[in-house]
């Protein structure tokens, strides 16, 4: 899996690359993350890449030019998709990461600003995505949510690829509860259908708490 990552702050991933999973994942060459600043293509002198909305009204608009040439110089040769992180993007959903997993390179674009021209949206960008109902100064922190998500599922990166398939979302519903050792905490005790051995209770068990705690939590997901 080959990422590209165009951003104007692409120091703000070098914690997250060295760390957990991810780190992982590019030890054993199961991924590999490359960054392109678009400040680079900007065109002038003082490498500005931001400007004035036209229409008026508060905020500055990301330029269409640098933003353009960066990713065609990141998708030469190539058709990986290009997505765009944005709050009017469809929002990201486990089955879509399962889905660009199977991909061999993605590009990423992280926005800045009020807004990124909506020219090169139309032109150049494959999908849009929000990883929520709220609004970040830029599209950094969803492109490391992304890569995260994404990565953890690429064979080989997790010791046991069961855990991720019975994660939150992975059957469209929320995770069960987990417990461990000690089976006693604070007078708490663990269930004893999961200490009896009987697997066939224990999945049932597991599959009721999870659609309680779903029906609690996110009746939405049941909707669907």
């Amino acid at each position: 899996m080959h990422i590209e990552v165009l951003t104007l702050f692409p120091g703000m991933f070098k914690g997250f690359l060295k760390e957990s999973m991810i780190a992982k994942a590019i030890k054993i060459n199961k991924l590999k993350v490359k960054f392109r600043d678009f400040r680079k293509y900007s065109g002038n002198k003082h490498n500005q890449v931001d400007d004035y909305p036209y229409g008026g009204g508060a905020g500055m608009v990301i330029k269409p030019e640098p933003v353009y040439k960066a990713i065609q110089l990141a998708r030469k040769k190539t058709d990986a998709p290009v997505i765009y992180f944005t709050p009017q993007g469809r929002l990201l959903t486990q089955s879509i990461l399962e889905e660009y997993s199977r991909s061999e390179k993605i590009i990423l674009v992280c926005g800045h600003y009020k807004e990124l021209d909506q020219r090169v949206r139309d032109l150049a960008v494959t999908d849009e995505i929000s990883v929520g109902d709220y609004v970040l100064s830029g599209g950094e922190l969803p492109a490391m949510i992304f890569i995260d998500g994404m990565s953890r599922l690429l064979p080989g990166v997790l010791n046991d690829i069961e855990s991720a398939e019975t994660d939150s979302f992975s059957d469209g519903l929320l995770g069960y509860p987990c417990y461990t050792r000690p089976p006693e905490f604070m007078g708490l005790k663990v269930p004893d259908v999961l200490l009896n051995g009987n697997h066939k209770l224990i999945n049932e068990w597991r599959k009721k708490q999870a659609l309680k705690l779903t029906e609690k939590r996110r009746p939405d997901l049941l909707k669907k």
